[in-house]
């Protein structure tokens, strides 16, 4: 028998309450004698709170609370993530010490919004502004925003090859770019949020989290609380992106306001605090060497990663970095490969995760590279990448960054991304058209615990599943997973409903409550909710099942392997007549009644997974763009996708998840970025894609399914985000080649591309006079 729900396109059952107004997200909570607390942000980038005068703030009518720096003190959140030598491994939730525009200052407590709100325009704050320090490269060689540490570079290690730039100044041909990349924002639909209510010395938080067990764990830290007195609810996130993957400082405020006042509080993030407050991403300089020998066979590839950590490193540290280290070899061999990777403080807001996780920015440089080798050797770009690419038969592989790529057929995929690509513009309207590829492996389903343990996080990397089966035959899911939007309590239900033998019907997924599930380290960030949380929960229905078998045969006077679970029963093999009803076999073992020697009471298993390594997804990518000579404008009028994620469970879901995906890394490409002023001011204008900048998405999904992972899933959630901007850089240079050389920067602009047209015809110009 076939299994009826795994690779099935199932309705995500999530959709019937978000859809229908019954979704459970924290602006939903309403608890009695709420009160409402409100952020004061600092409005400088760089400078120190002398003073905090509240006395205005205490005349306003409904005002509870006011906690500044003096409140706080002591209070600290840490750095879960921290790399060799990293020189802050922790932050405080406020500070007189003020490093960005945006950092919270203070927080006013009232009994209503508008209240907090007007009072906070009351606080009188007196400021000490200094310098503002923008810009990594800058910062290296600026006054040291912590003096105590005598530097702005908080980390600074090396990877690979040691003698890896040796073979690079031997080899025959080096290419040689140096790539920016915009800071852009996560910019999850829901604002993050947080309800905190504190009663009979017990913490309670609803809040919008990717990892409500990581919450609460930093929550008991920070507050003196043993674990047990804080509980974290979850339930709907809608979207996180990377960005809730932690506590924030302002979160932690409002959990303090309901301590001291002894009533829920309530906070969400402002629309306009976002760009500000909300952990931003990708922003990093590289400058990057590629050689190859006569041949065109990559004998090198040396990258300088300089990255932009903010004011302070965030709950991950500069990990983003290190990630976009080790997947700069992506699919192809290097005779050498090696990597320095440095984190800078600057004067802007912290930096955190963002979907895909520093590999769009190694996908951007390496395949930037790449085809610029190809244009300068002269050489089809699809053929060089060919000839350089790790072939099925090699895998598993492991690359001289330290990642053993698992399986896959790499060939495969560019090839048919580059049979799906037909013309879809007119050729007559005065624009120039190119098309461009890119390929990447992603690391997903991220653990083991102890290879955590070595690159310095403090976290596991293994998920727990408790499954039961209840006396009427139906079956409850409790994973420390969390839902972000992602289809992932439909693809539990259909991995239970497949593994145990019952109707999904049957099947009930609970998430997002540190009370009623079991602890996640991380909960669903880093692709890994399927392939880790999934995982166990095939091992657990594994169990499950043997159980029940084994309970039925001692009934039927069978072996265990000549039953078969199937239509409600568990059956004899070829004889239908001689069979058990499911819910009589589940009524029985839970009240004891006529079990086999050995066998304990009940229907209830659990497992945790600790994965032996990690899955590595891949894809290829092609953009076609249509470029605007005379205004820089690019349009974007096709895209495809070729995907392999392991065993789909659901391919629907699959699909979704890769489009969105795709529709944040266009946004990256050509249209997102937060700018700052020179004294540290972020510029407020901040465009994601539209329909407008979106084209329909082609894609195909490829299957080879993982052998590390139990069930062959591998994750997906990030995938279509990492190979946009590189393949859409690609379509500008092959579009615009008189450019080619210095299309290195995203976004592309209008601005952008217009002002390396009008150089590069400035310069034509005088070669010609």
């Amino acid at each position: 028998m076939g299994d009826p729900y795994v690779g099935a396109r199932t309705p995500r059952r999530e959709d019937a309450r978000l859809l229908t107004g019954k979704s459970r997200y924290v602006g939903n909570v309403r608890l009695p004698g709420t009160l409402h607390a409100h952020v004061v942000r600092s409005p400088i980038a760089h400078g120190r709170l002398l003073g905090c005068d509240a006395k205005a703030v205490w005349a306003v009518e409904g005002v509870v609370d006011v906690i500044t720096p003096a409140d706080a003190a002591g209070l600290r959140l840490p750095c879960v993530n921290v790399l060799p030598g990293q020189r802050i491994t922790s932050y405080p939730v406020l500070d007189d010490a003020i490093r960005y525009a945006g950092q919270p200052l203070a927080l006013i407590v009232a009994r209503t919004p508008e209240a907090a709100r007007d009072a906070a325009d009351l606080l009188d704050l007196d400021l000490d502004e200094l310098p503002a320090t923008v810009g990594a490269e800058r910062a290296m060689d600026a006054r040291p925003l912590y003096p105590e540490l005598g530097t702005n570079v908080i980390t600074d290690f090396g990877m690979g090859d040691e003698d890896c730039l040796a073979a690079v100044e031997g080899a025959e041909h080096v290419v040689e770019m140096v790539f920016r990349m915009g800071r852009v924002s996560p910019y999850p639909l829901e604002p993050r949020g947080v309800v905190a209510s504190y009663a009979d010395d017990e913490l309670t938080v609803h809040i919008s989290s990717q990892a409500p067990h990581h919450v609460r764990e930093h929550l008991a830290d920070t507050f003196g609380l043993s674990h047990d007195r804080v509980r974290v609810v979850s339930r709907d996130t809608g979207g996180g992106f990377g960005a809730k993957e932690h506590v924030y400082p302002d979160e932690t405020l409002v959990c303090l306001a309901a301590m001291r006042a002894g009533r829920p509080v309530s906070w969400t993030e402002a629309p306009g605090d976002r760009l500000s407050a909300t952990l931003s991403a990708r922003q990093a300089v590289h400058r990057a060497r590629l050689a190859l020998d006569g041949d065109g066979r990559f004998v090198a590839l040396y990258v300088d990663v300089v990255g932009d950590l903010g004011a302070h490193p965030g709950n991950t540290g500069g990990s983003t970095f290190a990630v976009t280290a080790t997947l700069l070899p992506g699919p192809y061999r290097f005779d050498r490969f090696a990597a320095r990777v440095r984190g800078v403080v600057t004067t802007t807001t912290p930096f955190g995760s963002y979907r895909g996780f520093g590999q769009p920015e190694a996908t951007l440089t390496r395949e930037r590279l790449i085809d610029e080798a190809a244009r300068r050797l002269g050489i089809d770009r699809i053929e060089l990448r060919l000839r350089n690419m790790l072939r099925p038969e090699e895998l598993p592989f492991t690359t001289a960054a330290g990642q053993r790529y698992d399986s896959g057929d790499y060939p495969r995929a560019l090839r048919t991304v580059r049979d799906l690509v037909r013309p879809v513009g007119r050729a007559d309207d005065g624009r120039r058209r190119g098309v461009g590829y890119s390929c990447h492996v992603e690391t997903t389903g991220l653990g083991p615990s102890m290879d955590l343990k070595a690159m310095g996080a403090e976290s596991g990397g293994y998920e727990t599943v408790v499954l039961r089966m209840e006396q009427d035959g139906s079956v409850v899911v409790s994973a420390g997973v969390v839902s972000i939007g992602q289809g992932i309590e439909t693809a539990l239900a259909q991995l239970a409903a497949d593994r145990i033998g019952v109707p999904i019907e049957r099947v009930r997924v609970v998430l997002g409550d540190t009370a009623m599930t079991p602890y996640s380290s991380i909960g669903s960030i880093a692709s890994r909710s399927l392939p880790i949380g999934g995982g166990a929960l095939t091992r657990a229905a594994g169990k499950l099942r043997d159980k029940l078998l084994a309970i039925a045969a001692h009934r039927l006077e069978a072996a265990p392997e000549d039953l078969e679970l199937a239509d409600g029963a568990v059956r004899v093999k070829g004889d239908p007549h001689a069979s058990v009803p499911l819910r009589e076999l589940a009524t029985s073992a839970w009240r004891g009644w006529d079990l086999p020697e050995g066998v304990d009471p009940g229907l209830e298993e659990r497992d945790s997974y600790d994965p032996p390594g990690y899955t590595f997804a891949y894809g290829a990518h092609a953009a076609a763009v249509a470029v605007d000579p005379e205004t820089g404008a690019v349009e974007l009028e096709g895209y495809w996708v070729v995907n392999d994620s392991g065993v789909l469970v659901n391919p629907a879901v699959v699909e979704g998840q890769i489009m969105g995906a795709v529709a944040q890394g266009i946004g990256q490409a050509l249209t997102e970025e937060i700018v700052y002023t020179d004294d540290g001011q972020p510029i407020t204008d901040y465009l994601p894609p539209t329909t407008r900048e979106v084209p329909d998405i082609e894609v195909v999904m490829l299957e080879t399914p993982s052998p590390v992972t139990p069930g062959g899933m591998k994750g997906v959630g990030e995938s279509g985000t990492i190979g946009p901007p590189a393949a859409i850089a690609n379509a500008v240079a092959a579009a615009l080649p008189e450019i080619a050389d210095r299309v290195t920067d995203v976004p592309l602009t209008p601005a952008a591309v217009w002002s390396l047209l009008q150089v590069s015809s400035s310069q034509a110009g005088e070669r010609g006079a």
